[in-house]
């Protein structure tokens, strides 16, 4: 079955909400929508993406964002991965909201950072509304360094940190970043039935703080919980914006792990021995067509789009299949199974390959 164009139901005024679901739902009343009152919502992430915090874990995916368009009246009218959304809504004229997240996060855990974007838009009839989403962290962080000296003073304390939304304890051998929902965050000593804040903090969205904490060797764990402890913020590591983004072009394509999205490769006609990363979304390429779904005839080409949803030629990167071990481990006849997965290849990109910008001289290759 061929991908259509979604039409969704009637809206009234402004947005007054967007609620989360969890799994791909899409408004089912589709029938009767006057189609003279309609327009065009196309969704993808800016392809020119800000900075974002340093992570303790790897950068998402954004084609398994959790996309949620909200009309007026605050009703879903899509909520799942953003990588299987049709790359055209079209929805009666009005205005929405627009939101995509990496993933639910509602209290304190460990290497848990999440990202998104949220964005009103307004739909006129008849015409198209381009939203590009920024992908940046949307909440905080945490991390302690604990001088040897405090294990020795304090052998049986236990540290957390505590915010309006739960707490973790944070072992004195932990690494790891612990993430909360922007606002006040408190670190905390338990020690002989005693508890004692030893300092608090508002933090914002993108902060990730480190707190150095020591005690004077000189003191006593008898004279109670929390004497002669000192915490400080390491400035050096309080990282609010730094030079890690989804999106962006860092290092040129110059291997898998820096690859070009789709959408660079698009803007980066002339560059060669490049490597992209995008998701395999057809074949059977000719000047004027594509096809999207199997079976396939042809072993030389394939389509790689920006995420496994796309069915638009034109947002997609054509790609040559040359013969031998790449048009044997990538063609669609013998590998039916790569429809909708991510791939990486490196070649030549050109500005036309069957109408359109396309990769060829392609030598090598990664399937995840």
């Amino acid at each position: 079955m061929k991908r259509k164009i979604v039409r969704l139901p009637s809206v009234a005024a402004f947005v007054a909400g967007c609620f989360l679901m969890p799994h791909l739902w899409v408004s089912c009343d589709l029938l009767g929508t006057n189609s003279e009152k309609t327009g065009e919502l196309r969704i993808a992430f800016s392809a020119d993406q800000r900075e974002i915090t340093r992570t303790d874990s790897g950068m998402p995916d954004t084609c398994d964002f959790i996309l949620t368009v909200t009309d007026s009246k605050g009703k879903v009218l899509y909520g799942g991965p953003f990588g299987a959304c049709p790359e055209s809504l079209l929805v009666p004229e009005g205005s929405y909201v627009v939101s995509a997240v990496s993933g639910e996060f509602s209290k304190p855990a460990f290497s848990a950072p999440q990202y998104g974007d949220e964005q009103c838009v307004v739909v006129p009839r008849g015409g198209v509304a381009d939203v590009r989403l920024v992908c940046r962290q949307v909440n905080s962080g945490v991390r302690l360094r604990i001088a040897p000296e405090f294990l020795d003073v304090y052998p049986q304390g236990v540290l957390f940190l505590k915010s309006d939304d739960g707490k973790l304890m944070y072992g004195y051998k932990e690494k790891r970043i612990a993430y909360f929902n922007p606002g006040n965050v408190s670190l905390m000593l338990s020690d002989g039935g005693v508890d004692k804040v030893l300092m608090s903090r508002t933090l914002v969205a993108q902060e990730i703080l480190t707190l150095g904490v020591g005690a004077a060797s000189a003191d006593s764990p008898g004279q109670g919980a929390g004497s002669g402890i000192s915490v400080s913020v390491d400035t050096s590591r309080n990282w609010i914006s730094d030079n890690y983004v989804i999106g962006g072009k860092p290092g040129g394509g110059s291997g898998p792990s820096n690859a070009l999205t789709v959408q660079q490769a698009l803007a980066s006609v002339g560059d060669e021995d490049v490597w992209v990363c995008g998701y395999v979304v057809g074949g059977d390429l000719t000047s004027a067509s594509a096809s999207f779904d199997a079976p396939f005839a042809s072993k030389t080409n394939l389509l790689l789009g920006p995420r496994s949803g796309t069915s638009a030629k034109a947002s997609c990167l054509s790609v040559q299949l040359p013969d031998g071990e790449v048009r044997e481990a990538l063609n669609l006849v013998d590998n039916p199974g790569l429809l909708g997965k991510k791939i990486f290849v490196k070649g030549d990109i050109v500005a036309a390959y069957y109408g359109i910008p396309g990769l060829k001289n392609t030598d090598e290759y990664e399937r995840p």
